[in-house]
């Protein structure tokens, strides 16, 4: 019987050339062994493995080659400390998404009270990572989140579920849901479509990651949706918290100055990310 180290290895060498990372394969490696961190692999790389176990890691391996994202290939994706069900109908949970909540868990003073019961829309909730993430942080909150597809918001609420969070759900297109349910909001949170350019992406995103959640269409953003109704959600002051591409913080000057400037008494920051880019928009209105 085969030990560990010589299927992590066969697959090493052979993945090298193809940009295969060392860390995806440990990640199956502990998926497929029940182990809960892939540094166990590692831990007990002298262990034997079954043939059953290094057949399945060889399909996954092969899905691998072609370059689809770990993530999908297990169903998982960790996000926080939570651990969430991912496939193809939902993007795959991102550091700078943790830095969104990461920032405004640490800027919410400047706005709120956070023990207060605000009311939270997360528009185009995907996995859910936000919406779980803030609840969790935040138990006190009265959280929403929407999405414009049915399959996206099931894996939502699966998820809400399994991680023990409280949230409601809504489909529909950016801010339309909460105008119908007639919702009075605090904080406004989303990661919307926002890549510009289709190079900017990884062929891993662009062959297998829904393209309804990547690309911003100028003419049809979440971002306007948004922005072109917060009348119809505000009754107080209102925080709105964006993810978005630095290349495109003139496009969203435009928007407020469209949309906000002359009618709101508004702050806007951009925020950038641990590798220096723009990467959050909060906009506070008064």
């Amino acid at each position: 019987m085969s030990k560990i180290l010589d299927a992590y290895s066969k697959a090493l060498n052979q993945g090298k050339d193809k940009g295969v990372l060392s860390a995806d394969l440990r990640i199956l490696l502990a998926h497929d062994l029940g182990f809960k961190t892939q540094i166990e692999v590692l831990y007990h790389k002298d262990d034997e493995i079954s043939q059953d176990k290094i057949d399945l890691f060889n399909r996954q391996f092969a899905r691998l080659l072609n370059q689809e994202p770990v993530e999908y290939i297990i169903n998982e994706a960790n996000f926080l400390e939570h651990r969430l069900y991912v496939d193809e109908n939902v993007l795959i949970p991102r550091m700078e998404t943790e830095e969104l909540v990461a920032n405004i868990s640490e800027r919410i003073l400047d706005y709120y009270d956070p023990r207060n019961y605000l009311v939270v829309a997360d528009i185009g909730t995907g996995s859910g990572a936000i919406a779980i993430a803030l609840k969790s942080l935040f138990p006190s909150w009265l959280i929403t989140a929407s999405d414009i597809s049915k399959p996206a918001l099931d894996i939502a609420k699966r998820n809400a579920e399994e991680n023990g969070t409280k949230i409601s759900f809504l489909e529909g297109k950016s801010l339309e849901p909460y105008i119908k349910a007639n919702m009075n909001l605090d904080i406004i949170v989303s990661n919307p479509p926002y890549i510009a350019s289709k190079d900017k992406a990884q062929a891993s995103v662009r062959n297998y990651e829904p393209s309804s959640a990547l690309w911003l269409d100028e003419s049809d953003s979440v971002y306007e949706g948004v922005l072109a109704n917060i009348d119809k959600v505000k009754k107080g002051t209102l925080l709105i918290c964006f993810e978005i591409d630095d290349d495109i913080t003139g496009f969203l000057d435009g928007l407020m100055d469209k949309y906000l400037s002359g009618i709101y008494r508004y702050k806007k920051e951009y925020i950038k990310d641990m590798n220096g880019f723009d990467r959050f928009l909060f906009i506070f209105l008064e």
